[in-house]
């Protein structure tokens, strides 16, 4: 008479969604402490324009103050345009408080992100304020976000006014370029995780505040394969706990 074989097929899948739900949890509550250890250093970093300019600049209090109130504010619900194609850009946007993103249409209407602009950060098409072209991006309001308009006549008259801010300004300037020279490297010769996780270091409080979609336009990648980049990356970490 044969044997009877037991059925474990239904334990094994029993097992398998039993490590999947675990591998799922662990790879969330991840990124939640990561964003949270995040969160509370920058809970100490400045959310004013005068505190920017005091705490990062390094200006007197007086300095940062007579500069920094004269300046017009503006608030922005989630959804809003700041910024049109077409529209000539007159002032840079400092973010006090949400954030904002710019990104441009190909001729086939796709989105492609080109910078985000979190607290503490500055935004502009800067070939539009410039030198006074049409703007070839939109910036967006991802958030509801309050900014600072900063024109170029401010600029000049910090610069006249603080030799630290003129200093400051330069370096900003150059560091600017060298962050668009290192994306413009990664997009054509780095991985879908290296890019990924250069974006991690860039814009380390990001991850939960933006839609995954957004993250991928930015790295130049589909959202699929960032989803298989993160899985991965989530994976690699599971095992080495």
């Amino acid at each position: 008479m044969a044997l009877q074989k037991t059925k474990k097929v239904p334990q094994f899948f029993a097992f398998r969604k039993y490590l999947s739900k675990e591998y799922l949890n662990f790879k969330r509550n991840l990124e939640i402490q990561f964003f949270e250890m995040i969160k509370s250093e920058n809970e100490t970093s400045p959310r004013s324009f005068t505190s920017y300019l005091m705490k990062t600049v390094g200006l007197p209090k007086i300095e940062a103050e007579q500069l920094s109130l004269p300046l017009k504010r503006m608030r922005y619900e989630k959804g809003s345009i700041l910024l049109k194609k077409g529209a000539i850009c007159k002032h840079s946007f400092f973010v006090e408080k949400g954030l904002l993103r710019s990104y441009m249409l190909d001729e086939s209407g796709k989105e492609h992100v080109i910078q985000f602009a979190p607290e503490n950060w500055f935004i502009v098409d800067r070939s539009s304020v410039y030198f006074n072209d049409p703007s070839e991006s939109y910036i967006e309001a991802i958030e509801d976000t309050e900014t600072v308009f900063i024109g170029e006549d401010f600029m000049c008259h910090a610069a006249e006014v603080s030799p630290i801010f003129g200093r400051y300004n330069d370096r900003l300037l150059h560091n600017h370029i060298r962050q668009m020279q290192k994306r413009i490297n990664l997009l054509l010769g780095a991985t879908a995780e290296k890019r990924y996780l250069s974006f991690i270091e860039m814009y380390p409080d990001l991850l939960l505040r933006v839609p995954q979609w957004m993250i991928a336009s930015y790295l130049g990648i589909t959202p699929e394969s960032l989803s298989r980049v993160r899985k991965e990356l989530a994976r690699t970490n599971f095992k080495m706990k």
